[in-house]
């Protein structure tokens, strides 16, 4: 189901099957993890502190929140970390395990991550955490409903194309509800459809810097202090049809039903086309 892609920073990923897509950019996981997840929720900063807790939606093959311990722990060695994961899949987990991707780690996270992908709790020195499988529409509920907050967030499904179940703004709600105030939430997508659903539910967005892709990333938070300014040509973005967000009111549509009800509202919206944006912007 799983098949190891070699990237190039030398890390490894992985492509699915399923989703028709890769874990990871060809530029690099590890890069990925560090330029579009832990550097945009200021984790090195946050390190500084007693506690820090992270919610990794989509954990997949671990690399980002391997980075982000690995950071915290290069800044502060004595920082205790809570972490929440959530994943639809164990097997992605073992895979990686398997294929010994996180060689490049330090000791402490190789083991941490080891254990993760049992799916058991884990506790251990400054660590503790818990991997939720299943659909992430209800156990983001569960980690709601455990009064967990997160200051820092990774949000890393598939493509809206390819799993919108995990872009709609009812889902960003629960999201968001979980992002303490002062939080931030990271994510590779800078769909427009995202980005005015992580405004709906009542985030401020930046704009995260290209780093093996075409296109920037996406960092959000309630408050807009130091957040990297979306250019002209991306505001504008989000006054055309692209930003028309997509909507998943009972948290239980299929991505069919999803991106089909999406696509109506699209064909009969009266904003500006992505066609007639794409002319002004060219380039």
């Amino acid at each position: 189901m799983y098949k190891p892609q070699p990237t190039a920073d030398g890390s490894v990923t992985f492509y699915s099957d399923t989703f028709g897509e890769s874990f990871h950019s060809r530029y690099g996981a590890n890069q990925e993890a560090e330029s579009k997840f832990v550097a945009p929720t200021q984790i090195a900063r946050k390190a500084t502190g007693k506690t820090l807790s992270l919610l990794d939606i989509c954990y997949g093959l671990g690399y980002n929140s391997a980075v982000a311990l690995d950071t915290i722990w290069t800044v502060n060695p004595e920082c205790q970390v809570e972490w929440v994961g959530l994943e639809l899949d164990r097997a992605v987990c073992e895979a990686a395990i398997e294929y010994n991707i996180f060689e490049s780690r330090s000791s402490r996270v190789r083991e941490i991550v080891s254990e993760i992908a049992t799916g058991r709790p884990v506790n251990c020195d400054r660590f503790s955490g818990k991997l939720l499988l299943g659909d992430a529409r209800e156990t983001i509920a569960t980690v709601l409903n455990s009064g967990f907050r997160a200051e820092a967030i990774f949000l890393d499904p598939f493509s809206p194309q390819r799993c919108p179940q995990l872009w709609t703004v009812e889902f960003l709600q629960q999201v968001a509800n979980i992002l303490t105030p002062s939080g931030r939430l990271a994510t590779y997508s800078c769909a427009a459809a995202v980005r005015s659903a992580l405004q709906l539910v009542g985030l401020n967005i930046g704009t995260i810097a290209p780093v093996g892709r075409r296109w920037p990333g996406t960092v959000a938070s309630f408050s807009s202090i130091d957040l990297p300014p979306l250019t002209e040509k991306e505001r504008q973005h989000l006054q055309t049809r692209a930003a028309i967000p997509y909507r998943d009111r009972t948290l239980r549509d299929d991505a069919t039903t999803i991106i089909k009800r999406r696509a109506e509202e699209v064909e009969t919206s009266t904003l500006e086309s992505t066609t007639q944006w794409k002319r002004r912007w060219p380039n």
